[in-house]
């Protein structure tokens, strides 16, 4: 550690008691200086020749007809204030990481510049401050985390900045010029302890590119912020080698961690420093995180959102980490080696079919979480979904789960909303449980109800080698979105069918899939599961909701024809019971 010595004549400061301190001389003293609880009893001569703060004072006390002077508001409190007068009195006083800041802060509450003296003590602290410490790995870090006692004062005096400079600078030097002494705990190499026999014994120290992590880690967060900044605005070290500071930094600070889990308590306790973390580097993080996305849990991306937010979570950062994941399947930029051009070609994605689907699931799965923060946008949760839509799964129940979830949370979002983020999940790819929620889910529009009920028997005549349903083409039209030839025309149809379902029409609809299997069992459904769903789809519940085609005489369009208004008579006299028993007043 470095240190400097000040002053030539023997320390003849003296202790009485707890709370009195004075000099051991032939002179009497004729000042007091009070600095909180402790008195200084000293001489005017040497304290006023070398502090601007002091005269002042002690011409207050002079026109008050007192003797003494309060400091007690002074950086670094008794302490730091005998250093000062040990200076004025010429004394001998070593200065060193530990107490420098206090002396540098002391010494400018006092006003002991230049001006006062030549050679007065902030020049001399300047001095060691700049010729040694600075020059010091360790003492710099030591003097830096000094520095919060002292806090405004010395940001103001540039000490802290000075010391962020001098740590940042040394931890991007070339490691061939490292030859200070710092902190690395990790297992020797063989030629360290002499035992590798291809260089003879040889003990040379290999400095690690990393050899400064441990070291930081002794910092305060944000100081630890400030100096990580700073490094990687320098442009000297890998995102790679950052990365080992940050993890380094979050197994020392955070409890838990190096264990894969944190305690709640210990959440909300650490949670400037976790923020703080991933403020840092949180670019850097981001790209890291989603080049390995598939090996990520639902718990890893639920990061709490920022100070000021109104969202639970940082929905945007995960966005970025998918976007990152997806770049890995674009096209890529190689530079020819013949002519040095940045030339494009296509090739195969390296993402396999097995990455794409487990982030697919992952993002399903987030979604269903992120869902239940009531101030969550729709455009979010939208546009996340979105991303992972071209990767196929062979099921779509964990997405329905997360819209459904996202609905139950925002009951007061609009119909075309509603529509919207039901538009996700493909009602084919619902598995029989998720078919049989769906159908009772009084949240869902009758549109999406619909189409549930009839893939669901789809898929049941299809595993039983029955001939599948006939889908109308009214439905045909609704399932694919098209768009009819009168807009203006099919404007309440459209309406009418995004509108969420009564309990009274999800009951009759329950009831429907209930008599079907009844009747016909899940396996053995025949022609009849054909004959009784073109029935339930033109039972009073859906020939309800286009009433009002034939009410106004809607005629345009070669789809009325087989409008569910306008089936033909011998479809719907093969259920006349069912057209009777369910009905929408039931």
């Amino acid at each position: 550690m470095k240190f400097m010595k000040l002053g030539s004549k023997p320390d003849s400061f003296q202790t009485e008691g707890n709370s009195v301190r004075y000099v051991a001389t032939e002179l009497a003293t004729d000042i007091i200086v009070n600095v909180g609880d402790i008195k200084f009893y000293l001489h005017k001569f040497p304290l006023l020749s070398k502090s601007a703060h002091l005269q002042n004072l002690v011409t207050i006390a002079n026109g008050e007809n007192s003797d003494e002077v309060d400091i007690s508001d002074i950086p670094g409190g008794p302490s730091a204030y005998e250093i000062c007068a040990k200076f004025c009195y010429g004394m001998t006083v070593t200065l060193n990481a530990y107490n420098v800041v206090a002396a540098r802060c002391a010494a400018e509450y006092l006003g002991m510049h230049e001006t006062i003296e030549k050679g007065n003590l902030i020049y001399k602290i300047d001095v060691f401050l700049s010729s040694s410490i600075f020059r010091s790995w360790k003492d710099s870090i030591i003097v830096l985390q000094t520095t919060r006692s002292f806090l405004p004062l010395s940001e103001e005096l540039k000490v802290i900045s000075h010391c962020i400079h001098a740590v940042a600078t040394k931890a991007c030097v070339d490691v061939s010029k490292v030859n200070w002494s710092y902190s690395y705990n990790r297992k020797k190499l063989p030629e360290e302890n002499g035992n590798d026999p291809k260089l003879n014994g040889l003990r040379n120290r290999l400095v690690p590119t990393d050899w400064w992590v441990e070291d930081l880690c002794e910092l305060e967060i944000g100081l630890y912020k400030r100096v990580l900044v700073t490094i990687q605005t320098k442009g000297t070290l890998s995102d790679e080698v950052i990365g080992e500071g940050l993890k380094a930094y979050a197994y020392r600070r955070l409890p838990g961690f190096s264990k894969g889990m944190i305690q709640c308590g210990d959440a909300a306790k650490y949670r400037s420093t976790v923020d703080t973390i991933g403020d840092a580097i949180k670019g850097q993080l981001i790209r890291r995180i989603g080049q390995q996305l598939e090996e990520a849990s639902v718990n890893d991306l639920l990061i709490h959102a920022g100070e000021g937010e109104n969202m639970m979570y940082d929905v945007d950062a995960v966005k970025k980490m998918v976007e990152e994941f997806l770049m890995r399947d674009q096209i890529a930029k190689l530079e020819s080696e013949e002519d040095h051009e940045v030339q494009e070609i296509r090739k195969p994605g390296i993402l396999s079919d097995a990455s794409k689907l487990m982030v697919a699931k992952l993002i399903d799965g987030y979604l269903a979480e992120i869902a239940k923060d009531p101030n969550l946008p729709l455009l979010k949760f939208v546009e996340l979904a979105e991303m992972v839509s071209g990767v196929s799964r062979p099921a779509h129940d964990a997405l329905y789960r997360a819209v459904d979830m996202y609905l139950k949370e925002h009951p007061g979002i609009s119909k075309s909303e509603r529509k919207r983020i039901c538009k996700l999940m493909d009602c084919k790819k619902l598995s029989a449980d998720a078919c049989m929620h769906a159908v009772q889910n009084d949240r869902l529009p009758l549109r999406v109800v619909v189409q549930v009920l009839f893939f669901d028997q789809v898929r049941v005549a299809a595993s039983s080698g029955s001939s599948t349903p006939d889908l109308p083409k009214s439905i045909r039209d609704l399932n694919n979105g098209s768009q009819r030839s009168s807009r203006s025309a099919n404007t309440n149809t459209e309406g009418d069918w995004d509108v969420v379902a009564t309990a009274e029409e999800l009951k009759a609809l329950k009831e429907e899939v209930a008599s079907l299997r009844l009747a016909n069992g899940r396996n053995g459904v025949d022609k009849a599961v054909n004959n009784k769903m073109r029935g339930m789809l033109k039972s009073k519940i859906f020939t309800k909701l286009w009433s009002s085609k034939g009410e106004k005489g809607e005629n345009s369009g070669s789809d009325s024809s087989e409008s569910l208004g306008s089936a033909n008579m011998e479809e719907a006299k093969s259920t006349p019971s069912r057209n009777r028993m369910h009905s929408v007043s039931q």
